[in-house]
C-alpha cells in the first residue's frame, strides 16, 4: 500500500496518519511478510516472506505538476531468493522464508542486498536494462549459434532501446556455517565484511570470500545439557568496525570488541537490568528474552525489545537503561493464555525514527506503538484495511483493562493474538514507515499539506 501519516501533534503526539492504499502481498502462508527494510536513500523498500520471496518497491519521483508532492512506492522487482532444501545429513527440512535483509549503499546504478532464510546468506544484485545488443556475428538475433561457414562478413554489434526490465541476479551465496538458524546479519561500516548469527555463534564473512568465514562468538557449551542461554539479534556498530552487540534469551547485551582479540569470548560491555524480586514470576525468563537489538543512528545508544517493553541504553551505562517504554502492559495479567497459545514466544522488532527522537514497535490486533523520546509522549495506531483508506487520518487506539469501556476503546479481552505486526521499517530521512501486518504491507507517510 502506499499511505501517509499526518500530525496529530496538538492530541497525543505527532503521528503517521494519512493512508494512501494498502499494497496486498498474497493470501497463503508462503505470503507472509517476515522482513521489512528500506534502502540508506530510502527510494527503495524490500520485504521478504515466508516463501522465499523478496519484492523490492521504488518510489516514483516528484511529479514536475506538483513537485512538491511526495511519490509512492509502487513494485519495482519480484525474485525467489530462497528455494525449500533438505538436510540428508540430519534429515531436517530448511524452510524458504526469509529471515533478514540488509541493503548496502548503492556504489553505482545497481543495487546489492543481502538475505538469508535459516542456513545460507545470498548477495543480490539489481540492476536495470532499457538497451539489448544486435548485429552478433557468431549468434542469430535469437541467440542461437550460426553456422560458421555462413557468416561471410564481420558485423559490429550495436545497442538498441528496448523496454526497461530490472534483473536480480545472485552475485555470491554463502552457504554451509551455520548448524543452527540464522537470526541476524548485519553489514560493517566498513563495506568490506558482514556477520551472520545463529542461537550459539557468530560468524564474520568477507563479501569476496563465500568459502569460509571467521568465527568472532561461540557461547556453545561443551556439554549441551548446560545450555542456559542463546543469541537473539546482533547488530554492528554504525560508525566503528571493530564493534558490535549481540543479545541474548536471558535480557542481556553485551559489546564487543574485535581488536582485543580474534574470538570475542569476553565481551568489553555487559548491559543487564536488575531484575525487582517483586515481579518474579513463572513466565519472567521468557518475557526478559530480548527479541531485537538496534544501535541508533548516532551509535550512542542501543534499543532492544522484549515482550512488554522497548528499552534504551546509553553505552556509557551498563546497569540499567535510561529510557524503559511499556508497549503493551496491559497484557501482563494474560500471560497464562499468551504462553498457551505460543504468543509469548514472538519475536517483535524496533525501529528508530532517522533522528533517534522517536521509536516504533509493533504489538498485537494490528496495533504498532510509537514513542517520543522528547516530549515522553506515544500514541497507539492501527493499520488494517478497513481504517486505512486512501489519504485517511489514522485515529489513536486505546485499550481498555477493566471497568467502563469508552466508545473509542478497545477491551483487551477483544485483542486479536492473530493479526500481530513483528516487522516494521522507517525511512532514513523522512515520516515514513512500512507496517508489515501479516500478508498485507501497509505504508504511511507524513500528511502533506
Amino acid at each position: 500500500i502506499l499511505a501517509g501519516f499526518g500530525n496529530l501533534m496538538q492530541d497525543v503526539l505527532w503521528c503517521f496518519s494519512q493512508v494512501k492504499g494498502t499494497i496486498d502481498i498474497g493470501v497463503t502462508e508462503a505470503d507472509i511478510i517476515s522482513t521489512v527494510e528500506f534502502n540508506h536513500t530510502g527510494e527503495l523498500l524490500a520485504t521478504g516472506d515466508k516463501g522465499g520471496r523478496v519484492v523490492i518497491f521504488q518510489r516514483e519521483q516528484e511529479s514536475k505538476n506538483q513537485p512538491h508532492r511526495r511519490g509512492e512506492y509502487n513494485v519495482y522487482s519480484t525474485f525467489q531468493s530462497h528455494e525449500p532444501e533438505f538436510d540428508y545429513l540430519k534429515s531436517l527440512e530448511i524452510e524458504e522464508k526469509i529471515n533478514k535483509i540488509r541493503w548496502l549503499p548503492q556504489q553505482n546504478a545497481a543495487y546489492f542486498l543481502l538475505s538469508t532464510n535459516d542456513k545460507t546468506v545470498k548477495l543480490w544484485k539489481v540492476s536495470e536494462r532499457d538497451k539489448r545488443p544486435e548485429g552478433y556475428n557468431l549468434k542469430d538475433e535469437d541467440g542461437r549459434l550460426r553456422d560458421p561457414s555462413m557468416i561471410t562478413m564481420l558485423r559490429v554489434p550495436v545497442l538498441r532501446p528496448m523496454d526497461l526490465m530490472v534483473e536480480a541476479t545472485p552475485r555470491r551465496v554463502f552457504a554451509n556455517a551455520h548448524t543452527y538458524h540464522i537470526n541476524s546479519i548485519s553489514v560493517n561500516s566498513d563495506y568490506e565484511t558482514y556477520m551472520s548469527a545463529d542461537d550459539l555463534r557468530i560468524n564474520l564473512w568477507n563479501f569476496e570470500i563465500t568459502n569460509q568465514s571467521f568465527n568472532i562468538v561461540d557461547i556453545k557449551p561443551a556439554n549441551m545439557e548446560e545450555l542456559t542461554e542463546v543469541i537473539t539479534a546482533a547488530e554492528f556498530h554504525p560508525h566503528h568496525c571493530n564493534t558490535f552487540v549481540y543479545s541474548s534469551s536471558k535480557g542481556t547485551i553485551r559489546l564487543c570488541d574485535m581488536r582485543t582479540s580474534a574470538l570475542c569470548d569476553r565481551h568489553a560491555k555487559f548491559f543487564e537490568e536488575p531484575e525487582d524480586p517483586s515481579n518474579r514470576s513463572f513466565f519472567s525468563e521468557i518475557i526478559s528474552s530480548i527479541s531485537d537489538v538496534k544501535f541508533s543512528h548516532s551509535g550512542r545508544y542501543i534499543m532492544t525489545r522484549d515482550y512488554l517493553t522497548v528499552k534504551v541504553w546509553d553505552l556509557n551505562m551498563e546497569n540499567r537503561p535510561i529510557e524503559t517504554y511499556q508497549v503493551h502492559d496491559y497484557l501482563r495479567s494474560k500471560l497464562c493464555s499468551l504462553y498457551e497459545n505460543d504468543c509469548i514466544f514472538d519475536k517483535f522488532e524496533c525501529v528508530w525514527n532517522g533522528s533517534d527522537s522517536v521509536i516504533m514497535t509493533g504489538s498485537y490486533n494490528n496495533f504498532f506503538r510509537m514513542f517520543d523520546r522528547n516530549t515522553k509522549r506515544d500514541v497507539t495506531l492501527e493499520a488494517s484495511r478497513e481504517n486505512s483508506k486512501p489519504r485517511a487520518i489514522l485515529k489513536p487506539r486505546k485499550v481498555c483493562v477493566g471497568g467502563k469501556r469508552r466508545k473509542d476503546e478497545i477491551s483487551v479481552d477483544s485483542l486479536d493474538f492473530s493479526k500481530k505486526i513483528l516487522h516494521t521499517a522507517w525511512h532514513p530521512s523522512e515520516n515514513i514507515i512500512a507496517v508489515a501486518a501479516t500478508n498485507n504491507l501497509y505504508i504511511f507517510q507524513d500528511k502533506v499539506n
